[in-house]
């Protein structure tokens, strides 16, 4: 292998190994495949470039135009001309990938889910920052300035993700940026020789070029160190004395981590569901996140609860600050709940899948005994089991026992004011907040005589058809978002949930929102299967006696507890209301596509039938189209034959100037004399025009270590060119083609194997093809001026006359 394409090799292993930081960020890490490939690839066409060779900024251009085709075909196909080719709907729909991708990185947690926009920058981030490395490197020769790139790349890593694994990519990127700069200085010792600086040490490495017994130094070498060794500082220190980038959807003071609802583990203070909510419900697939076994009578009730969230700022809902404990071996009385409450106890199996990690616990609520390996803590005030030292949920198997409440009417109607504590801190609103919330929460709960009742009119509110469930809404938890809600009456999950909190508190009832899934569907295995679709947000609400309990007020979301369809509370009964949007209590859900279509959509089931066969990937009109299909085929006949070029000129040329054709006598041997000399070049000997035939062909057989007939061909070669070119009769010469062939597998046979692969397909006189088109434009453009020049020349003198 040669200096350039070990330094090529090294500066794309250098760009691979610093992107290796930015794993921890995303899950999962597919996208780091992607990474390497489109990155081995423009380091490739790199390669071939300068072996051309082409001039330095047109290698860099020929690079990024290859890496934007190939990010095109990436990420932008159906939008692209052919597939590849980047029109302008495939930029714009890459334009939107980053502002996408952007959105993305402020609001969700480490590890964020590998969304299309993340998955576009980090791809994207990696390619770019391999192509300056590469160009800085390689192209230009400076393999000390190409750690600037690098240690950007791996600032970026550091300073957004805060977990102790960061001293280990930190030690891979600094082998990477080490490696490369290594064979730089090995490329450098190779063409320039040892650098003498004193007596020989015993030991002492002598490099590639060096002498066999070592020597002193090697300054390019010293100097690479040198500059790596400050480089390496600077990035230790670098990290430190960064501000965090911590933020999105969790922000934690303790160690990172996150997918999703409530992405973090350790003293995690602050969550923004509504994005990562949304995000989820507009997936196009449904990915598993969770199944569960348990002996519950009614699954439907089943409802994952992650995190609460129970004080609000007029910005943000977000979770209290409260001491970790042990888990205790059975978790305390549920606060508020009297021993008169009904319940069943309920035994779950929870299996998490291992490309969901976030540091909490998805458990139902209550829960009383959770059994569940690793670091885990448990937090009184919210009943959550949080993570601790980076102990996240993914490929967690864990066991809880919970209890399933059944209050009646009468006991919550007869639920006296909450008072002390629970009244200070859970009835507490911003006084940001609107007058419209409280003005409307009391319009609407005018009627009621007692804050069960209240509650319900709420959730009625919400439920009677006024409010519209879109997942497209503009999200948000803020004052204002909630305001905005209560106007346009359009939202889902996060706005309903928020917004019933907010209006309960607003009448003195205390109120925070869960966080979690909801039960999920029932799997012909009879595990409950839990998808990101299933995320969900809801309130809840505190009755003295009966404790925090459960209401539902988004429609076609979830299932609306027994205990609100009650039509008289008073007197106890547990009538269901006809309006609510979901069973009090149900058997185990069945699974069937159609109907939870039609009711999360409002669609008729031959529209959900429709979608269900367009989404199933069927033969319909999403199919590639027979155009663009053959568009595809012909640009991978050319992608194909592109690499062939070189050796189809290489092999016409040569029969060309060895077969005569129309030349004769001294023509012939110069053509042979051409055809030996660029074969010589393809072998790694370049032409010097400057020498005599007899100086060449010795160089030729020096170099090229020849002997026997391949020797004497070049000699005799050599002969007859000086003969033609210089004797007064010159001599007709014969056996040019053989000796020409002679010297070829001469060539041939001394060489390495890669050598001979790049005589044979990438044959360095190629260059000649390039320069004779450089040649032909430079002409064109000249003949072009001098026309032009032509006809306003007598312009010019007319209007200077």
């Amino acid at each position: 292998m040669s200096g350039r394409a070990r330094l090529t090799v090294f500066a794309a292993l250098a760009s691979l190994m610093a992107a290796a930081a930015l794993l921890p960020l995303a899950s999962p890490r597919g996208w780091y495949v992607k990474a390497l490939l489109c990155v081995v690839l423009q380091s490739g066409v790199g390669a071939a470039a300068r072996r051309v060779p082409l001039p330095r900024p047109l290698t860099v251009l020929a690079q990024l135009l290859v890496s934007l085709l190939v990010v095109t075909a990436m990420f932008a196909p159906h939008q692209a001309v052919a597939g590849v080719l980047p029109g302008p709907e495939a930029m714009r729909q890459l334009g939107q990938l980053v502002q996408d991708g952007m959105t993305d990185v402020t609001n969700f947690a480490i590890p964020a889910p590998v969304s299309p926009g993340i998955r576009f920058l980090l791809v994207g981030g990696v390619l770019v920052i391999a192509l300056a490395v590469d160009a800085i490197a390689v192209t230009y020769n400076s393999a000390a300035p190409a750690g600037l790139p690098l240690l950007a790349l791996y600032a970026v890593a550091a300073g957004l993700e805060d977990g102790g694994s960061q001293w280990l990519y930190f030690l891979i990127a600094a082998a990477g940026y080490l490696l490369l700069l290594l064979a730089e200085g090995r490329d450098r010792l190779s063409r320039w020789g040892r650098v003498f600086g004193g007596a020989p040490r015993q030991g002492s490495w002598a490099g590639p070029a060096g002498t066999a017994g070592g020597g002193a130094p090697m300054a390019p070498v010293r100097t690479g160190r040198r500059i790596g060794a400050m480089a390496l500082g600077i990035a230790l220190v670098l990290p430190a004395v960064l501000p965090s980038l911590s933020g999105g959807l969790l922000d934690s003071t303790g160690s990172g981590g996150g997918d999703g609802l409530g992405g973090g583990v350790g003293n995690a203070t602050s969550v923004r569901p509504e994005v990562a909510l949304q995000d989820y419900l507009n997936q196009p697939d449904n990915r598993e996140v969770m199944t569960y076994k348990t002996d519950s009578p009614d699954a439907s009730g089943m409802y994952m609860r992650i995190v609460s969230l129970d004080q609000f700022d007029g910005t943000q809902w977000s979770a209290s600050k409260d001491d970790k404990l042990d888990i205790p071996e059975v978790l305390p009385q549920p606060q508020g709940q009297s021993g008169e409450v009904k319940y069943t106890e309920v035994d779950t199996s929870v299996a998490v899948d291992r490309n969901y990690v976030q540091g909490w616990l998805p458990m139902p609520y209550p829960a009383i005994r959770v059994q569940a390996d690793g670091d885990w803590r448990y937090e009184p005030e919210g009943r959550m089991i949080i993570g601790d030292h980076g102990q996240t949920t993914s490929d967690m198997h864990y066991q809880v026992t919970s209890m399933q409440l059944e209050p009646t009417a009468a006991q919550l109607a007869a639920a006296p004011p909450a008072t002390g504590e629970i009244a200070d801190r859970y009835e507490k609103v911003p006084d940001s907040l609107p007058a419209v919330v409280a003005a409307t929460a009391h319009q609407v709960t005018q009627s009621a005589t007692n804050d069960y009742q209240r509650a319900l009119d709420l959730q009625q509110y919400f439920t009677s058809g006024q409010f519209v469930y879109d997942t497209q809404a503009k999200s948000g938890t803020g004052v204002d978002a909630i305001a905005r809600f209560l106007q346009t009456k359009r939202g889902f999950c996060v706005h309903f949930a928020f917004t019933m909190a907010t209006m309960a508190r607003t009448l003195h009832i205390p109120a925070r929102v869960a966080v979690g899934f909801t039960p999920g569907s029932l799997t012909t295995s009879g595990t409950m299967s839990v998808g990101l679709k299933d995320a969900h947000a809801w309130p809840e609400l505190y009755f003295e006696g009966i404790g925090w309990t459960r209401f539902e007020p988004t429609p076609y979301r979830g299932t609306a507890p027994s205990y609100t369809l009650a039509t008289n509370p008073s007197a106890g009964g547990d009538t269901p209301d006809p309006t609510q949007h979901g069973p009090g209590s149900t058997a185990r859900p069945t699974p069937s596509t159609s109907s939870q279509c039609a009711e999360q959509h409002n669609l008729g089931p031959a529209a959900c039938g429709s979608a269900a066969a367009a989404g199933s990937g069927g033969s319909g009109g999403s199919g590639i189209g027979g155009l663009r299909l053959a568009g595809i085929a012909l640009i991978a006949l050319l992608v194909l034959l592109l690499p062939t070029l070189p050796l189809l000129w290489r092999s016409r040329v040569r029969a060309a100037r060895l077969g005569g054709g129309r030349e004769k006598g001294g023509g012939l041997v110069l053509s042979a004399w051409r055809e030996v000399l660029d074969t010589g070049w393809d072998y790694g000997i370049p032409p010097d025009e400057s020498e005599t035939p007899r100086r060449a062909m010795a160089r030729l057989v020096t170099e090229g270590r020849l002997s026997g007939s391949a020797a004497a061909g070049a000699t005799a070669l050599a002969t007859a060119v000086e003969r033609t070119l210089y004797a007064p009769r010159p001599q007709a010469a014969t056996g040019l083609a053989d000796a020409v062939h002679a010297v070829r597998v001469g060539l041939h046979g001394s060489a390495t194997r890669g050598a001979r692969f790049r005589a044979r397909f990438f044959p360095r006189s190629f260059a000649r093809v390039l320069w004779r088109i450089s040649a032909g434009v430079t002409a064109a453009s000249e003949r072009l001026s001098r026309g032009l020049d032509r006809v306003t020349t007598p312009l010019r003198r007319r209007t200077t006359t």
